[in-house]
């Protein structure tokens, strides 16, 4: 028995190990993907405690910068971000190495091409909302996406300087703004929102009908920033879009492949990850 989890806190609600049990599944591959909650400053004695079944592990809040300090090999992205997702373990004789990768990139940028229809060059200008581990790579994805100027929007301003150094890297502008300027953005065309669930937001009007947002608070859905956004004439796609095609990029990596190579029942794969959290085909 291989074993896998995602690691967290609070962790309780995550949908990953719905995604990834249907495509082990799909994969014939009888392994076991779980759960821990896993806070703050927990992440090596969590570590320290993993046999030789271990695989792989997920990542996510608030564990995606703490993890840099205990890799011993980081992928290009990871290194340029700050921020890791992915874990891949292997021993050393007694010693166990990690290697960590991002697949929240990808993901975003797969979401939003996937269910908006479109190809690189989807907004000149964007916007991302909160300033978290997220946001990093959503300022990322933004860039793949198109964007060659990009606006933050936080609750504390002064908090930006970890986004600012990797848009100096990025070399792409960064305005940072306060989140209570955001109704005063004007129409926009693509917004990326980094922000938790219940997080009061004002309107944000789209540019038009091909407008983004992509919404990573996704329980309940649509949220009231996705409805407003879609009510205005715009095109809202889930948080849910951008978990299943990141856990996509991990699966990749997790049964020994490429994170940029399909899968060879890649499709099957993805329409079993899609009926587990009940996204349309």
């Amino acid at each position: 028995m291989k074993r896998l989890a995602v690691l967290g806190s609070p962790i309780a609600h995550s949908l990953s190990p719905a995604l990834h049990t249907a495509a082990y599944r799909v994969l014939g591959l009888d392994w076991e993907y779980g759960l821990a909650d896993v806070a703050t400053g927990g992440l090596a004695a969590f570590l320290e405690n993993l046999d030789d079944s271990w695989v792989g592990l997920s990542l996510t809040m608030p564990l995606k910068r703490e993890v840099i300090a205990l890799l011993d090999e980081a992928s290009p992205l990871v290194e340029e971000l700050g921020v890791a997702n992915t874990l891949l373990l292997a021993r050393d004789g007694a010693e166990l190495r990690l290697a960590g990768f991002n697949t929240d990139v990808d993901g975003i940028v797969r979401a939003i091409e996937w269910r908006a229809g479109r190809s690189a060059g989807i907004a000149a200008h964007a916007a991302i909302l909160g300033g978290g581990a997220t946001a990093s790579s959503a300022l990322a994805a933004a860039v793949r996406l198109g964007a060659t100027r990009i606006a933050l929007y936080l609750r504390d301003p002064a908090r930006a300087s970890t986004q600012t150094e990797l848009a100096a890297r990025l070399g792409v502008p960064l305005e940072v703004r306060p989140l209570d300027e955001l109704a005063e953005s004007g129409p926009l065309g693509l917004v990326l929102s980094t922000l938790p669930g219940g997080v009061e937001l004002p309107p944000v009007l789209p540019s038009g009908p091909d407008a983004i947002l992509l919404d990573v608070a996704y329980d309940p859905w649509p949220s009231r920033l996705a409805e407003a956004w879609e009510s205005a004439g715009g095109v809202a796609v889930s948080g849910l879009d951008m978990l299943l095609e990141q856990a996509v990029g991990q699966i990749r990596l997790f049964t020994g492949g490429a994170q940029d190579q399909p899968l060879a029942d890649e499709a099957d794969v993805r329409a079993a990850m899609r009926a587990a959290v009940d996204l349309p085909a």
